[in-house]
């Protein structure tokens, strides 16, 4: 028995055949924000095979409060999450082979790791139902089981899709309770995020070591303010024209129009531009290019930022940028392209 995992083996469900099984699998995160960091902690603590965490953001003073891979020196340097995560998680088990990858979780990026790695596991940890959707496309297309999770306020709600077995998302979408639908200004408290950590790793762990009748097969939701808990079943909302898993599946979240939408950030003043084509920069020379127009321009391995009085703009390596400051679509790309072209 293997000393690092001994009190996990001694749990019968799992055991020593069941830790093998972990120790094989390949989990991707999508999001490495408050529910990211807390999942990809328990998963690789538990021993995963490979761990592949896929944010577009990096790392503020203001994720601190609840996301618990990132310190104080990773706010300050603007780290990606995704890179301050695998630097953090490489310490804590070194075992784990653990990819990270800067940009966004859009259609081209999902299938393509769905269709050339074969995950055994999807975990959402994202902040919107447009990826969400993405997600649950790409699961039921390559046959994939994922894990939804959401949290605002002390309110939090999962649950677990397995293409074959259960309806997905898009079915589900009419009784999913309307608190755990958007991000907003409510804020969040790190017990709630804890709890749907909980929840969805629980549900992770059944499906590495592949106990299927375990599963719980219900959505649930809580408000750990009001001490409110609801659990409901799943298997009677599945639909025969649902375009991801009914009969004759279409994928729409996969379309083309998918791979180049411009975001608002949830909860947040800023939106997200993915220039048509890809670009690739060199950051230094970025920075000084903004310098020598005398804007006060930071750059590190990974992004540059730049301050244009009240906005500022954060380019990556890719020219995927994000301007901070507004949620006006067309301010944000009108900036986006008087600085980039």
């Amino acid at each position: 028995m293997n000393e690092r995992y001994s009190r996990q083996q001694l749990f019968a469900p799992i055991g020593e055949e069941g830790q093998k099984k972990i120790r094989g699998k390949h989990v991707v995160l999508i999001g490495a924000g408050a529910l990211g960091t807390g999942n990809a902690e328990a998963l690789v603590r538990a021993g995963i095979g490979k761990l592949t965490i896929i944010d577009r953001d990096y790392v503020e003073w203001s994720n601190l409060q609840r996301q618990q891979l990132y310190s104080e020196a990773d706010a300050k340097e603007r780290l990606p999450k995704a890179i301050a995560a695998k630097r953090r998680l490489e310490q804590v088990n070194g075992e784990v082979e653990i990819e990270a990858i800067v940009g966004d979780a859009g259609p081209e990026e999902l299938e393509t790791i769905a269709a050339m790695q074969r995950p055994d596991l999807l975990i959402d940890a994202t902040d919107n139902f447009d990826a969400r959707f993405i997600i649950n496309d790409v699961a039921y297309k390559y046959h994939i089981p994922w894990i939804y999770g959401a949290c605002v306020g002390s309110y939090g709600i999962s649950c677990a899709f397995i293409p074959g077995r259960t309806p997905c998302l898009y079915c589900l979408l009419e009784t999913v309770p309307q608190g755990g639908l958007t991000c907003d200004t409510a804020g969040i408290i790190s017990p709630a995020v804890q709890m749907v950590v909980s929840y969805q790793m629980a549900e992770a762990l059944k499906i590495l070591v592949e106990d299927w009748s375990a599963l719980r097969g219900k959505l649930v939701s809580f408000d750990l303010w009001t001490n409110e808990y609801a659990a409901v079943r799943i298997d009677g909302v599945k639909k025969d024209g649902c375009p991801t898993c009914g009969r004759h599946p279409s994928y729409p979240f996969l379309s083309y129009e998918q791979r180049t939408k411009t975001a608002v950030l949830c909860g947040r003043d800023s939106v997200q531009i993915r220039p048509s084509a890809r670009r690739q920069y060199d950051l230094n020379e970025l920075a000084e290019l903004f310098r020598r127009q005398g804007l006060q321009a930071e750059a590190n391995p990974y992004l540059v930022s730049v301050s244009l009085g009240d906005k500022r703009l954060v380019v990556f390596r890719d020219g995927r940028a994000l301007v901070h400051g507004t949620k006006d679509v067309q301010e944000a790309k009108a900036i986006y392209y008087r600085y980039l072209g």
